[in-house]
């Protein structure tokens, strides 16, 4: 896509708050700016934490998760600005309120037991810290991990069982673009949890029913761009552990960039011949 494609409107690109990008900060810059890039030559980039709710634009890129910037920007919405991902879709993916999505649409999840530990994440916002989401061998450790979740008076929450397989990191656009990886194999970590499930081996598996499962997700809550992570069993069953907005989509980033800037293209166009 050619550099400048809505050259005449107003973007603004809102960054996410450091704490919500723990060890990502460069990589999210990275991909807001690709995006706003292919827009527009001329854009700006507004931390979430001063972004005002009578700042003028057109198109708002937002990768913002603070409760207080999602008021702002769905403020924006309604004053006909198109705003991506939306307030409302942002909301819906943090963690306890997407597994309810998920599990209401009958996409595969782990257990809720099992005999290889379990996790336990925070679930009313995306994790800050690698003690927000937590692997526990055993019963044990996780009722000590929620006696210390309480200690940091966190009461939302989410617990699974571990699912022996291999990890695949996936990311999507709506309109179609679909990738997936293996950590394992560039070595890339945010906070080293990959080493739990080990060297993929890299089993077959439906990578089109994992799409059409997100897919199903990304209609119901209406997020544009988004990511997550995903276990592949043995037997080529697969479940899906995490759902999030808008990743750093680091491994595909100028291919992700491209359907991005497509979609808000579309989507800007459409809404305005209304």
């Amino acid at each position: 896509m050619s550099t400048g494609a809505l050259s005449d409107k107003r973007i603004i690109a809102v960054s996410r708050d450091v704490r919500f990008s723990p060890n990502s900060v460069d990589k999210d810059m990275a991909i807001l700016q690709a995006v706003a890039s292919r827009l527009a030559a001329d854009y700006v980039v507004v931390d979430e934490n001063r972004l005002e709710p009578d700042m003028e634009c057109d198109i708002c890129l937002s990768m913002a998760r603070n409760s207080a910037t999602l008021d702002i920007l769905a403020g924006m919405e309604q004053r006909g600005l198109v705003v991506v991902n939306s307030p409302d879709s942002v909301r819906a993916c943090r963690r306890s309120e997407i597994e309810a999505v998920m599990s209401n649409l009958g996409v595969p999840l782990p257990p809720r037991h099992g005999e290889d530990g379990y996790w336990i994440k925070r679930g009313d916002m995306a994790a800050q810290t690698s003690s927000d989401v937590r692997y526990c061998r055993d019963r044990d450790e996780l009722e000590a991990a929620r006696r210390d979740f309480a200690t940091r008076n966190i009461t939302d929450y989410t617990v699974s069982a571990h699912v022996v397989g291999d990890l695949i990191k996936w990311y999507a656009v709506k309109g179609g673009f679909f990738r997936y990886y293996y950590p394992s194999d560039d070595g890339r970590s945010k906070f080293g949890d990959e080493s739990h499930n080990g060297q993929a081996h890299h089993y077959a598996f439906d990578a089109e029913a994992l799409h059409e499962a997100v897919d199903a997700v990304a209609r119901e809550t209406g997020i544009v761009a988004y990511g997550g992570d995903a276990i592949v069993r043995a037997d080529g069953t697969f479940c899906i552990i995490d759902f999030n907005d808008w990743p750093s989509f680091s491994r595909c980033r100028d291919e992700a960039a491209d359907a991005i800037a497509a979609f808000v293209m579309r989507y800007y166009n459409r809404k305005k011949s209304i």
